[in-house]
Order: C-alpha cells, then structure tokens, then sequence
C-alpha cells in the first residue's frame, strides 16, 4: 500500500510539472479579476511607518486548489505578525467568500465584492483580545499594477479607523513566518 501510495504521488508531481504554465496560472471565473495580481509578492509600507520605526508589510498572492481559490500570505516586519488567507467564490451565496488566519490566534470569515475597481470585504472576526468584532477592508486596484489597502475596525461599538498600507509589487520580497 506504501508503495502504491509513492507511486500516486510520484505520478502527480509529474503531471502537475509537465502541465502548461498558462494552466497552472487559469482561475475559475468568478476569480478572473485576481489574474494580474496572482504569482506576485508585494511590499507594502504603512502609513505611520517613520524611518525610525518602520512597519511594512509583504504580501505573496498564489493560485489555490486548481484555480478555484486565491491564496494570500503576508507577514509584517519580516513575521512580526502574519496571516494566511484563501478566497473562493460561494454557489450558495453567489459572493466571493474569505477565511483569513492569523499568527496572532484569531481568525476571520468575510464575504467581498467588487464596487468601482475597489475591492470591498467585511470581516466577522473571531478570538481577537483587542475587542475588534468586524473589519471592513477595502483594496484599491491601481492600472499600474499597485494598490491601496485601508480598514476600520468595529470594537467597542464603533467604527474606528484601521491600517492604511500602499503595495508596490517587490518581486525579491519573502514572506517570513516565525
């Protein structure tokens, strides 16, 4: 049966290597407007980064699961914190859908949608100590390939304002996770 086994994945490996690099890049097509930011890594520098604390973060967006999700890892401040999240589209809610996971122990389901070349999720959160119950982020695509992202928090009742971080594509970028 081990033998078996090796063999099966063995095999796999060889078809997925030998598969056309314009297939092994192919989203399904609710994902389709991903395309240009899949297989890249961004850096990201926030807006009250100063030169004598800087805060930046790296972002690597992948192809997940056969094209039928989008695999995003950042980290900040080379593992400082860092998350994990995968983006699919939902059938049953015909609505982009997130799950993003986090080295700080929470996690967060979002649905997302486009509005006016900005991408636009709200996050229920779970399991964070600062009393953040919600995020809404919102991910400006720019036609130079770059993007804004911003976000405000719900804690204590109130919208309050988030992280504001400006991505440039930084293809020597690593995202670090301790």
């Amino acid at each position: 049966m081990k033998h078996i086994n090796s063999i099966i994945l063995l095999t796999s490996f060889l078809f997925c290597q030998n598969e056309p690099e314009s297939t092994q890049n192919l989203l399904s097509e609710n994902l389709k407007p991903f395309q240009a930011f899949i297989s890249k890594t961004f850096k990201g520098e926030f807006a009250n980064s100063t030169p004598e604390k800087p805060v930046y973060d790296i972002s690597r967006w992948e192809r997940a699961l056969n094209g039928n999700a989008i695999r995003i890892m950042h980290s900040v401040n080379n593992g400082e914190y860092g998350g994990e999240s995968i983006v699919m589209w939902d059938t049953k809610k015909e609505s982009l859908v997130s799950w993003y996971f986090t080295t700080a122990g929470f996690y967060t389901q979002a649905t997302l949608h486009f509005e006016d070349e900005k991408l636009i999720s709200i996050e229920d959160v779970t399991g964070n100590d600062n009393g953040i119950t919600q995020v809404k982020a919102i991910i400006e695509f720019f036609p130079d390939g770059n993007m804004l992202n911003s976000s405000k928090y719900f804690m204590n009742g109130n919208w309050v304002d988030g992280h504001k971080i400006y991505y440039m594509e930084a293809p020597d970028a690593k995202v670090v996770f301790k």
